[in-house]
């Protein structure tokens, strides 16, 4: 055989190993491309974007499935969802967050007082009410009723302001069905022995105390109220009274009317209208008020509060009560009104209507 056929197929069986570790070379570098394309498209281009709020799948469906969540629960989907905020992004959403929340929480109460305050103002004035409440304010131009010197805004007049407002409470509450001189005794009674001031109370029996205020109406129930209402104003108020309506009506012993009274002449803080059995009598003679939705009178000292705020301007609020209250002591009284001697019976529609009324006792006399 010649040399050189010899050495030829010598050579040959040594180009196979290269071929096959080339072609595995090959697949090696696919199933690389394969497994990291991103790796694969790096060495083909030179300029590189690393923009990840485009390209994977996954981010995608995050992105569609927190969309959908945000618009399920009602709030407005975030800007790029898909990137990670830095720090900074977490502290600014987390505060706006909160402090949305809490105008949400601030709005919804305020809706809710506009609502309350415009249904209060809507109402129709009645008529010449205007000069119905200057001739009043003309009769009592003297300030000869009983609670012009003897009212609840007397007691405690000398008093520091905390001492006085504390003396106000307490002669509020006394004087529910309670004539104002009576209360005003009472009152008193209550200075000379040192008790107008809730330690003294909270230390006195609650026999001595009701002895003391007797004979005002119900004196042994309110004396048990007066005593809880002592111990409060020391415990939570520091000897101080509540200064809001709420925590007034928590007492027992205090209804509307007394919070609405003690608001105004304590804390000079004048939020709705004292009636009491004068206003709601004289309100409904005037035909100043109605039960809601009807043209007929009002049957509790509540409504009458009510149907009044309706329309009477907020700067009559509060001179309101000792006003009308001084006028039923001595014009408008709850038996046999002085109609003769009233200066508006011209505009009254009630007026002369019970004027007639006998007394029983009379009638009882005439026919015996």
């Amino acid at each position: 055989m010649p040399l050189a056929l010899l050495l030829s197929r010598i050579s040959q069986p040594a180009k196979m190993p290269s071929t096959r570790s080339a072609a595995s070379a090959r697949l090696v570098r696919a199933s690389r491309a394969d497994v990291n394309p991103v790796v694969q498209e790096v060495k083909r281009e030179s300029s590189v974007s690393f923009d990840v709020s485009k390209p994977e799948s996954t981010t995608s469906v995050k992105r569609k499935r927190v969309k959908r969540e945000l618009e399920v629960n009602g709030e407005p989907p975030k800007k790029q969802v898909g990137i990670v905020p830095d720090i900074e992004d977490f502290r600014y959403d987390r505060t706006k967050a909160v402090t949305s929340s809490s105008k949400a929480t601030l709005s919804s109460v305020k809706v809710e007082g506009k609502l309350r305050v415009s249904s209060v103002i809507k109402a129709k004035a009645p008529e010449n009410w205007e000069a119905v409440l200057g001739g009043i304010k003309n009769m009592r131009l003297s300030g000869q009723a009983p609670v012009d010197t003897k009212g609840c805004e007397k007691a405690g007049s000398l008093l520091p302001p905390k001492e006085r407002r504390f003396a106000v409470l307490i002669s509020t509450m006394m004087s529910s069905q309670t004539k104002d001189e009576v209360t005003h005794a009472a009152v008193e009674r209550l200075s000379e022995n040192g008790l107008l001031d809730p330690d003294a109370i909270v230390r006195i029996d609650e026999a001595t105390l009701a002895n003391l205020i007797k004979p005002v109406g119900f004196y042994q129930r309110k004396a048990q109220f007066i005593k809880e209402a002592s111990k409060i104003c020391l415990e939570r108020f520091g000897g101080d009274i509540p200064d809001s309506l709420n925590e007034l009506l928590a007492l027992r012993g205090v209804g509307p009317k007394m919070a609405h009274l003690v608001m105004s002449i304590a804390w000079k803080n004048t939020q709705g209208i004292c009636v009491d059995t004068h206003v709601h009598r004289i309100s409904n003679r005037l035909g100043w008020v109605f039960r809601e939705g009807t043209k007929q009178k009002t049957t509790t000292p509540e409504q009458t509060r009510m149907s009044l705020e309706k329309w009477l301007p907020k700067d009559e609020w509060e001179p309101i009560n000792p006003l009308l209250v001084g006028f039923g002591q001595t014009i408008c009284t709850p038996l046999r009104p002085k109609c003769d001697m009233c200066g508006i019976n011209n505009l009254c529609p009630s007026a002369f209507k019970e004027s007639s009324s006998p007394n029983p006792k009379q009638k009882k006399t005439r026919s015996s």
